[in-house]
């Protein structure tokens, strides 16, 4: 029973997905214009101190993580959607388990997470920013575990704070006023090593961070932190979240 409701939910995600077109759109079109903007409109003007690669080699894997953040963190959208509606409500009396309920729409937001991150992937290496030869399978490998660490962290994230609230726009506000430091913070765009100490304070408390880290190094094979750091820390990040996600899940009526 379990499993089938989690299915379900996953399904229920993924299918909500692909029937909106205009979302679909909307994941891809800013990523894509971030990358034609600022990574090949700056990259003969600025070089990365100390890296052998080219600011659009480098800016493409922060890209790829803004594409993950924002995807993941704004699924708890859905959440409000389905309490409006009364799905929430439904779902809450249904004889199954708080946890499965956010494992299922967890699942789902994540595989679509990913999808998206794959996509970018793809642009990214159509637009040059991404040397195809860089990708052994092995890197895949690793890319794919830092996509999936990083969805499920911000996934879980929007959950949580979705659980507490009622209205699209207070979420939305709540979380653009979240991500946007995060964004920044990450290393997306410059590299850390020549920021203030201050600002290498904040970023080494961003999760975020370890994921364009995680995700430059398996790309680039240039990274801050050693890969296994990376992702040791977002892993209990994402787990961390998961139970926060699960507790506020329990506390809804």
């Amino acid at each position: 029973m379990e499993i089938e409701a989690i299915y379900t939910l996953w399904l229920r995600e993924i299918k909500r997905f692909l029937r909106s077109k205009s979302r679909i759109v909307g994941n891809l079109s800013m990523p894509v214009v971030w990358l034609v903007i600022m990574g090949v409109g700056l990259n003969s003007t600025f070089s990365i101190p100390g890296m052998e690669v080219s600011y659009l080699n480098f800016m493409a894997p922060g890209i790829i993580g803004m594409t993950l953040m924002f995807t993941s963190v704004f699924s708890g959208v859905s959440v409000i959607w389905d309490k409006k509606f009364g799905f929430m409500k439904e779902i809450l009396v249904a004889p199954v388990s708080r946890v499965s309920i956010v494992l299922g729409k967890t699942l789902g937001s994540v595989t679509i997470s990913i999808i998206n991150g794959i996509l970018i992937l793809i642009i990214a290496v159509a637009m040059g920013g991404i040397a195809l030869s860089s990708l052994s399978l092995w890197s895949v490998i690793k890319v794919v575990a830092f996509m999936a660490l990083i969805s499920l962290s911000f996934v879980s994230l929007g959950l949580a704070i979705a659980a507490k609230l009622n209205d699209t726009e207070g979420f939305q506000l709540i979380m653009s006023f979240l991500v946007m430091p995060l964004f920044f913070l990450s290393g997306a765009f410059f590299p850390i090593d020549n920021a203030p100490a201050w600002m290498k304070t904040l970023s080494s408390l961003d999760p975020l961070f370890y994921g364009v880290d995680g995700l430059r190094g398996s790309i680039l094979g240039v990274s801050h932190m050693p890969l296994i750091y990376d992702f040791t820390v977002l892993a209990i990040f994402a787990g961390a979240v998961v139970l926060i996600a699960s507790w506020m899940f329990n506390k809804m009526e």
